[in-house]
């Protein structure tokens, strides 16, 4: 069986593990501290970062959006990407928005902060950065609202990776609480479609030593 190494609060992890679900791969999960730079994971990953995905075969792949379009060319159904050039390269432009845009301005600038610090002993958050990322996080509400008063899904008439990207890193937000999603009803809604998808639940059930997630965390309804 193929298997995922990965850290269960990482974005790009749990966007691999929604395609995974989605296209109905069945994988195990080896948690990967990365930052004890393993030996045999960095034979693996030499960047040091996860997800690496290992194939039953032996095949490993390393980065989120390589793993997720080489499981669109050996699993194309259901089809995350789109029919069409034009459908696909709007799904690929907004993975980049939020895996790239989002994650600089609000994901490291929360999760980052109040998390990741926390557990590598790197000192307290800075109240500037934090500032920034709640700011931040309201401007990619407005975008996902955007979006949504005009398709049916981020990137069009069906769910994709775009979807996935967005959801794996508002949930992270999400689970300290850090996402007003008072702020944008339409935004709040389409999060909540994609709770209810059942590649996503399992995501829900992730905990982390000593840091429970806020109440609305895990419930479908909000």
């Amino acid at each position: 069986m193929r298997e995922l190494y990965h850290v269960p609060l990482s974005p790009f992890c749990r966007k691999v593990r929604i395609a995974l679900k989605e296209k109905g791969l069945p994988f195990a999960l080896k948690i990967e501290n990365v930052w004890e730079r393993r030996e045999e994971f960095l034979v693996m990953n030499p960047a040091g970062k996860v997800p690496v995905l290992v194939e039953a075969d032996g095949t490993e792949l390393a980065d989120s959006q390589a793993i997720v379009e080489y499981l669109q060319e050996v699993q194309p159904q259901p089809d995350l990407l789109g029919a069409t050039p034009g459908q696909r390269a709007e799904t690929r432009r907004l993975v980049a928005w939020f895996d790239e845009k989002m994650y600089v301005e609000a994901t490291v600038n929360l999760f980052g902060e109040k998390v990741q610090k926390r557990f590598l002993g790197n000192g307290e958050p800075d109240s500037a950065t934090v500032r920034a990322g709640l700011a931040n996080v309201k401007i990619h509400l407005d975008y996902i609202a955007f979006l949504v008063e005009r398709r049916t899904w981020l990137a069009g008439g069906s769910f994709s990776l775009a979807d996935v990207a967005a959801a794996a890193h508002f949930s992270c937000i999400d689970y300290i609480g850090d996402v007003p999603w008072s702020h944008q009803e339409a935004a709040r809604d389409w999060y909540a479609r994609v709770k209810s998808r059942p590649s996503f639940q399992p995501l829900l059930d992730d905990r982390l030593p000593g840091l429970r997630p806020v109440s609305h965390y895990d419930d479908l309804d909000f």
